[in-house]
């Protein structure tokens, strides 16, 4: 691990917590000029999965931050105009097109793989190259289909060969349909201006944990390098150029770094109340998420039904600038449906019943129903706050 120059400031656990709301647009007033593209801008990366339940993960990332903003507006302001590309950031993700050339260090290391989970035929890949430069934009169906019959890992070799093509970068997806990719080659669908690898792998590093800092605002050495799932030794190489300045954090066990920009002025501002994805980046980390808000986040979907604590696609309450509940929402016509719901205590009945009742509008719902309250004695209450709100 590398050495920990002094720190530039020690700041309380609270002044950290505030500093990564703000970092993460959670404090203060949301930029709706900038709108659905600034927010990518600002996280650097949006995890991208194929749950369905309010909305895909990628839509409740902006609704968390900027309100009901339209959903056609986000598929466009994600695909539209060559602003973005999807690839291996902290995990599928979605990323700001002018950092196409900061992973060259991970399309170098996908090329120079010894050995793939799926053999290729000779002569596959560039049949799926030939094609898609004389055909594409093309789904893996419209390339020959993208499963051989078998389990959903069972690809077809045209699937095996885009998607390898992808991972190397000659390839990108330019946009979803029915939430299939469609691929294009990067030659074509890319700006000019970013399309290179030119980078070495040193000054991707640095940019990513730069970037990383500035996204998260305060972390430590896990937080800053999971978020684009950097090795902790990659980190140390390059956090001493990055630009981000050791911080000691009250209650902290480990060494901190900060944004320095995060630390230029006091976080202040409006609070959001919201239902977060499972998949957000304010709780992508585990260990950071209990660290900083006191509160256990998992996502359960691929956990066994009777194992389940919280339910399949539990999502945390965010009010006040603190964790304070989760929902498992599903959706039965016109009805939000609160299949399971948690809270900290009779100060989260309120917050939770405006975060119900904002999404269930949002998505074009005009009901909300409240099957379990894990406390019982506040089902009552819940019920009351939705039920007057929606008189």
């Amino acid at each position: 691990m590398t050495s920990v120059p002094p720190p530039a400031a020690e700041l309380s656990a609270d002044q950290a917590r505030r500093i990564a709301l703000r970092a993460q647009g959670f404090l203060g007033a949301p930029d709706r000029r900038a709108g659905v593209p600034g927010v990518l801008r600002h996280l650097g990366a949006v995890q991208l999965d194929t749950i369905s339940v309010l909305a895909r993960s990628h839509e409740l990332i902006p609704y968390a931050r900027l309100g009901a903003v339209g959903r056609r507006t986000v598929e466009k302001a994600y695909w539209s105009g060559g602003r973005t590309f999807e690839y291996w950031s902290h995990a599928a993700c979605l990323v700001p097109v002018e950092e196409w050339p900061h992973f060259a260090f991970r399309r170098r290391a996908y090329r120079s793989r010894p050995h793939w989970h799926h053999d290729l035929p000779d002569g596959a890949y560039k049949t799926v190259i030939k094609r898609l430069r004389t055909e594409g934009p093309l789904t893996a169906t419209e390339l020959g289909g993208a499963k051989n019959g078998g389990e959903w890992w069972d690809w077809s070799e045209s699937k095996v060969a885009v998607e390898r093509a992808l991972m190397y970068g000659e390839v990108v997806c330019t946009e979803r349909r029915g939430w299939k990719r469609v691929y294009d080659l990067a030659e074509r669908a890319l700006p000019d201006a970013v399309r290179h690898d030119d980078l070495d792998d040193a000054e991707c590093l640095r940019r990513l944990v730069a970037l990383a800092g500035q996204s998260l605002g305060v972390g430590t050495r896990a937080d800053i390098a999971d978020y684009h799932r950097l090795k902790g030794e990659q980190f140390d190489t390059v956090v001493a150029d990055s630009g981000l300045v050791p911080v000691t954090v009250q209650g902290w066990a480990k060494p901190a770094w900060a944004d320095p920009a995060a630390l230029a002025s006091e976080p202040r501002g409006r609070h959001r109340t919201t239902l977060l994805s499972p998949f957000d980046s304010l709780v992508w980390e585990r260990a950071r998420t209990e660290r900083i808000f006191g509160f256990t986040h998992r996502l359960e979907a691929y956990v066994p039904k009777p194992k389940r604590i919280h339910g399949y696609f539990a999502m945390p309450l965010l009010t006040g600038g603190r964790l304070q509940g989760r929902v498992d929402p599903a959706r039965e016509g016109s009805t939000l449906v609160a299949r399971q719901v948690s809270l900290e205590g009779r100060k989260a009945v309120a917050p939770m019943a405006e975060a119900l009742l904002e999404a269930a509008s949002w998505v074009g719902c005009t009901d909300v129903r409240l099957e379990r309250v894990d406390a019982p004695e506040l089902r009552g209450p819940l019920a009351q706050e939705i039920a007057r709100a929606l008189a």
